[in-house]
């Protein structure tokens, strides 16, 4: 497998482009759930396939990549990703997982995503495992299937490269106090030292259609949550850190203006950017940026802030 310093690209993979859609790369057809029952008894399924599955059913739409890492890290003896992609084609064959990749004018994209299928679901119950999937899930659009891509990436890098990393939550549940209203954020991961933590709240901005008005919309919900915020609220003992994790350096910029446009900045709480490609580094501590403002020309500028705590 490339690793992450090693990839070259100047584009984030879960970047959105023009007139994309999601393409179905699964199977079609009937198996029957006997079938897959009589391939476990043989061993064709195994606990390494059923541990693709757990990852599968807790991180929603992942790519084989992000599987391969996360097996990796947790310790599963995985060989190497061709072994793990031809488990994978095992799974979408027996209808336990299903996969799609995104097609746009600039061709058909390098990497499939893996989602739950009904077969899945049954096994995981079966194993007394808790699993919400319905099929309308694998129906989401393709903005809302990257912005969980892009979460889950987030985690990935975390987990392997933060000596700090103590654990995480795929699906964060907040409720902005004033408005009563719950959402969800795209991933979570804290880190703790000497005796502290710290949780790190990361909300995926895509350029989707119509983007700015549903990041001012989604912007308000935590601006509300953060400024109002007291022990405990949503489970947070202290205030949780919100970092916005977008496409690419100028949509950053594009994602901070349509803050200060909404007039939605917020006095004495720091809010932090990174990209999707800034997780490739070797070192986290400098993937973040803040926007400064200087009083004397109350002008904006962008710096990398340096955080220890994720060395």
């Amino acid at each position: 497998m490339v690793e992450d310093g090693q990839i070259k690209t100047t584009v984030s993979p879960f970047a959105i482009r023009e007139g994309e859609i999601k393409t179905f790369d699964g199977k079609d057809g009937y198996v029957s759930i006997n079938q897959i029952i009589h391939k476990i008894n043989l061993g064709h399924i195994s606990d390494v396939h059923f541990k693709i599955l757990d990852l599968v059913n807790e991180f929603e739409f992942l790519t084989s990549r992000q599987i391969y890492q996360m097996l990796i890290y947790k310790g599963v003896d995985i060989k190497s990703q061709d072994k793990l992609n031809t488990k994978l084609d095992q799974l979408v064959k027996t209808k336990i997982l299903t996969r799609y990749y995104f097609t746009s004018e600039e061709g058909k994209g390098i990497y499939r995503v893996y989602c739950m299928e009904k077969m899945g679901k049954y096994l995981l119950n079966s194993k007394e495992v808790e699993c919400k999937w319905q099929p309308t899930d694998n129906t989401k659009p393709v903005a809302l299937m990257k912005k969980r891509l892009a979460g889950n990436q987030v985690i990935v890098a975390y987990m392997r490269k933060s000596k700090n990393f103590s654990n995480y939550k795929v699906r964060t549940t907040i409720t902005a106090k004033m408005n009563g209203k719950t959402f969800k954020g795209h991933g979570e991961v804290t880190i703790a030292k000497g005796g502290k933590s710290l949780s790190l709240i990361f909300e995926s901005v895509r350029r989707e259609e119509d983007w700015e008005e549903k990041f001012v919309e989604r912007m308000r919900l935590y601006k509300d949550f953060l400024e109002n915020f007291v022990p405990f609220d949503s489970g947070y003992e202290a205030r949780p850190q919100l970092i916005f994790v977008c496409e690419d350096d100028k949509h950053m910029v594009e994602t901070f203006k349509e803050i200060v446009k909404a007039g939605l900045e917020m006095e004495k709480i720091k809010v932090y950017f990174t990209t999707d490609l800034k997780q490739n580094a070797e070192s986290l501590d400098k993937s973040l940026t803040e926007f400064t403002k200087n009083e004397t020309t109350g002008k904006f500028a962008a710096k990398n802030v340096e955080f220890k705590i994720l060395e």
